[in-house]
């Protein structure tokens, strides 16, 4: 599912991307004869996250000696050249805890985007997988086009910056075509900046890199975790390679029925759920809401403040203005989980009295933003990853025509999901189909986990899955709660399912309900 770059979902990932220095693609001339799959990783100590990373310092160590190592793997630039120039893979693994006899292998995460760097979020969030790593070498990696491997790059930061304030729902003839115009131009320095790899950087190749991964790693079956657009990834994984699968969980699932017009829908309706959700929360505290006396208020009340904003934008993060585009991609990035609701109540407050600073603080870690001003790449991988995967090209009359009912799902977030649909108009690769084939007969069973409340992957996305999957494959499993994602949520019943599963072999029976 497209994740629009002015609406980028940056899943688990927002809080651990921040930047620090420049890094350009790397690539070697390895043509001729050799087996990638023989090659050896050399293990080291893992440097501070590059600027295409997110910056930031090393990762700490977890509890029992539990030291973070970093590997280049190579693999082809063009999987359909196997023997051509390579890239360099980035790696991310600590240790199990297990003696021997009692390790499975390794458990490999991608936590989604498409565009977060797996080397600097599984670090961030190691603390959450500790009972894993009983039994498993807990390892992610950064994946083509992102972060350390092989980067991809569109705008400087100037021009990002510009690109995120500019209004991206317009109004009238004048304010559509400087939206297109925009969208044009960062297409192009893409294609200036990146045009070598953009066409090696779809999800049908990271797969591919994710078997050779396997191999490499010495595991006779791909273990894995797969978040958000990981569960995407999974599923392509499982499709080519059904009868290497081993334990795998799907978790905030995405729907791969859908082409990225039904995509976009389907996550207006889900934010827009979620923002109720929040609203209701808020008015049902003992203490009274201070955005609003009913959730009808208070969504009334954020209405008024991004049509206001359109015209009016208010202080934000000096120099830089709130407008209604941040105010938007602020809000979104709090409704991803229940625990950034009160920053989200806070932003909301500050910003009815003329302060857009926390709004301000939400949309930058949405972007990619840290605090000196310089963006991760998250934002350019994002937009070439989903315009190398998706093949339908949409022209402004399509999404003219399309508002009605975007705006019906939801007056807050239609409009612009809708305009973002343009994202890949101009690009200039092909994409490779309306949706992902996650088709795997075959293949061992692999859980996937639906949160009703999830407002970026919508839970009806979770049955789909499961269905496309194969009888006998996706086992499907839901979870009632808020925000993007179930294990994360820290509730037993699914930590149980989920640890059961991939320590024990345990199949959750399917349609097991926690809440």
């Amino acid at each position: 599912m497209p994740n629009p770059p002015r609406l980028r979902a940056a899943a688990l990932t927002a809080a651990a991307l921040l930047l620090a220095s420049a890094l350009a693609a790397c690539g070697d001339d390895d043509s001729g004869d050799r087996d990638l799959t023989a090659q050896k990783l050399t293990w080291r100590d893992c440097p501070a996250p590059s600027q295409a990373q997110g910056g930031g310092g090393s990762p700490s160590p977890l509890p029992d000696d539990g030291t973070w190592q970093c590997a280049k793997m190579k693999a082809p630039r063009d999987w359909d050249e196997p023997e051509g120039d390579t890239i360099d893979i980035e790696l991310i693994r600590v240790r199990t805890t297990a003696p021997e006899d009692r390790r499975i292998g390794s458990l490999i995460f991608n936590f989604g985007g498409p565009g977060g760097s797996g080397v600097t979020t599984l670090p961030a969030f190691g603390s959450s997988y500790e009972t894993l790593r009983t039994r498993y070498d807990l390892v992610s990696f950064d994946p083509r086009g992102v972060g350390r491997s092989a980067p991809v790059w569109c705008e400087d930061d100037q021009q990002l910056d510009a690109y995120f304030q500019q209004d991206a729902s317009p109004d009238d003839a004048a304010e559509r075509t400087e939206f297109l115009d925009s969208t044009k131009e960062f297409n192009s320095a893409c294609e200036k900046n990146s045009g070598a790899m953009l066409p090696h950087v779809s999800t049908t190749e990271a797969a591919r890199d994710l078997e050779l991964m396997r191999q490499v790693l010495g595991d006779d079956r791909l273990h894995y975790f797969g978040i958000s657009y990981g569960t995407e990834l999974g599923g392509v994984y499982a499709h080519l390679f059904p009868e290497k699968v081993g334990r795998a969980v799907f978790d905030a699932v995405v729907d791969p029925t859908q082409n990225p017009e039904q995509g976009s829908l389907a996550q207006a309706k889900g934010f827009q759920l979620a923002l109720g959700n929040f609203a209701e929360d808020c008015v049902s505290r003992v203490e009274d809401c201070p955005i609003g006396d009913t959730a009808e208020d208070v969504e009334n009340r954020i209405a008024k403040l991004l049509k206001d904003l359109d015209s009016k934008p208010i202080k934000g993060i000096f120099p830089r203005e709130l407008t209604q585009a941040t105010a938007t991609s602020g809000i979104l990035q709090a409704l991803y989980s229940k625990d950034l609701w009160p920053y989200l109540t806070e932003g909301l407050e500050q910003a009815y009295d003329g302060d857009g600073s926390t709004l301000m603080l939400l949309s930058d870690a949405l972007n990619g933003r840290s605090e000196n001003g310089e963006y991760n790449n998250s934002t350019a991988a994002n937009v070439s990853i989903n315009c190398a995967d998706d093949k339908p090209r949409y022209t402004p009359a399509f999404v003219e025509d399309r508002l009605p009912e975007f705006r019906a799902a939801s007056e807050l977030f239609g409009d612009p999901l809708a305009w973002s649909l343009l994202s890949c108009t101009d690009w200039p690769v092909a994409g490779a189909a309306d949706h992902p084939d996650v088709s795997a007969p075959g293949a061992a069973p692999i859980l996937v986990v639906g949160n009703t409340g999830d407002p970026a992957t919508p839970y009806e996305g979770a049955r789909k899955m499961a269905q496309a999957l194969g009888d006998g494959v996706g086992v499907e499993m839901t979870y009632r709660g808020e925000g993007h994602g179930a294990y994360e949520s820290d509730n037993k019943c699914v930590r149980d399912a989920v640890n059961g599963y991939l320590l024990d072999g345990k199949v959750p029976t399917a349609g097991t309900v926690c809440s």
